[in-house]
């Protein structure tokens, strides 16, 4: 019998040796982690929060699979966007402007510029409000704090400091986790409205107003500024790292590298809509079964929960209002300014200090500025976030169709086209984003 124990013992510590060798240690994983855990959790700034907080107040449960539906298609576009970058070496936009005429480059910059812009004015205020109702005070005072907090971050810190402090960022988002966990969640009642949503539509909604609401849904979770931001980290990443151009031709190392991109990019866009979900499940809680339905921005969305949810949950709300916001200022202004600096051969990169890369960092300095400002005279949020949709609306489909040429083009990718399971999802995605933009127009 004690043999037996022995052996017992001797063959589970060998099964717990052979894990520890397979499972990624919290150290490594980590390091593996990166543009794309960035990229997903940006995704979640204050606008988004906006958008998911309406749908759970107006729809309740209702919304829900528009997350279960956007999840694979998410992961597969900005793994697109990711591979596009490593193998090439080259971010997006000058991928774009090898295959495209000059014009249609241009216009498709200076759409993502004018998009990101309003999104980071819309951010800023989003931020502000939500200080100002946690510690009192001047929302002015906090619009200018937060702009020159997000410049100097880019601008002062190293490339490896801003991807720490990016990182770290995303633990922000799990306040939304924690809300959840302080609400009661009917989860029953949940899963059957979602997913048969049309049986409980609620009372004084129309038909126009959910096709809205989906259409929100869908363009919040897939904006271009994201493709653009993970390409172009992939590219700084892969700079950054020893003899990169020589180890690039070695199939071995291309196939982990591509694997690492997978993990990285299925990790971000799981956490992301799972903090979108915890959102729209907090709110559809607490404030839609509460008769609450008007919330129109993220810092209104807050404010309702106090009453219904107690201060514990709307400081947790709050908090991850400023904290993604901080996250996703920097990537909404990087993104323009990795655009614009590819499209005109401009030194673009983090890496790169103020002196070396300075049409990079006047674009970031531009971009949030004038959000900056345009927070300050006090801009309609909702028209904000309506104009910002329309313009990604327009922008998002001939960039999602020139990223699959690309992304099939053997003159560009050589051996590492996408495969066919990726051109499935690619083109998938596409077709949702065009569908979505034809009724947004429409409406």
């Amino acid at each position: 019998m004690q043999e037996l124990i022995q052996r017992k013992l001797f063959l589970a510590g060998r099964a717990l040796a052979f894990a520890r060798r397979q499972l990624p240690q919290p150290r490594e994983l980590a390091r593996r982690l990166g543009p794309g855990l960035i990229t997903g959790a940006a995704d979640d700034d204050p606008s988004g929060i906006a958008t998911y907080s309406q749908a759970g107040s107006q729809f309740r449960f209702g919304l829900v699979w528009t997350l279960l539906l956007t999840t694979p298609l998410m992961i597969g576009i900005q793994m697109l966007s990711a591979r596009i970058g490593w193998v090439t070496g080259e971010g997006l936009a000058a991928n774009i402007a090898r295959v495209c005429p000059r014009w249609l480059s241009l216009a498709l910059v200076g759409l993502l510029v004018v998009a990101n812009t309003i999104n980071i004015a819309a951010d800023i205020g989003a931020m502000a409000e939500a200080a100002r109702l946690l510690a009192g005070g001047s929302a002015h005072l906090y619009i200018v704090g937060f702009g020159a907090l997000c410049v100097l971050g880019q601008v002062c810190f190293s490339y490896e400091r801003s991807v720490r402090i990016l990182k770290w960022l995303t633990l922000a988002l799990f306040a939304y986790f924690a809300v959840v966990l302080v609400v009661q969640v009917p989860w029953r009642q949940a899963t059957l409205e979602s997913l048969q949503p049309w049986r409980f539509f609620p009372e004084g909604a129309t038909r126009g107003d959910y096709a809205g609401m989906v259409v929100a849904m869908l363009g919040t979770t897939i904006s271009p500024y994201l493709f653009f931001w993970q390409a172009a980290q992939e590219v700084e990443d892969e700079r950054r790292r020893p003899q990169p151009a020589a180890r690039r031709s070695e199939p071995a190392h291309a196939r982990e590298h591509l694997r690492r991109i997978k993990q990285d990019t299925y990790a971000g866009m799981l956490f992301s809509n799972a903090i979108a979900l915890c959102i729209v499940l907090a709110t559809a809680v607490t404030l839609n079964l509460q008769g609450v339905a008007g919330i129109q921005t993220a810092a209104q969305a807050a404010e309702a929960l106090r009453p219904v949810a107690g201060e514990f949950a709307f400081g947790l709300f709050a908090l991850g209002i400023i904290g993604t916001g901080l996250l996703a200022v920097p990537v909404l202004a990087g993104s323009a300014a990795y655009a614009v600096s590819e499209v005109f051969g401009w030194r673009a990169g983090l890496s790169h200090g103020f002196h070396e890369a300075r049409g990079f960092y006047a674009i970031i300095i531009a971009a949030t500025g004038i959000g900056t400002l345009m927070s300050i005279v006090e801009l309609d949020p909702i028209k904000a976030l309506l104009w910002s949709a329309i313009v990604n609306g327009v922008i998002s489909v001939p960039i999602m169709v020139v990223m699959m040429w690309i992304g099939q083009s053997r003159r560009l990718m050589g051996a590492w086209t996408i495969t066919a399971r990726h051109r499935v999802f690619g083109w998938a995605a596409t077709a949702v984003m065009a569908i979505a933009v034809a009724v947004m127009l429409v409406a």
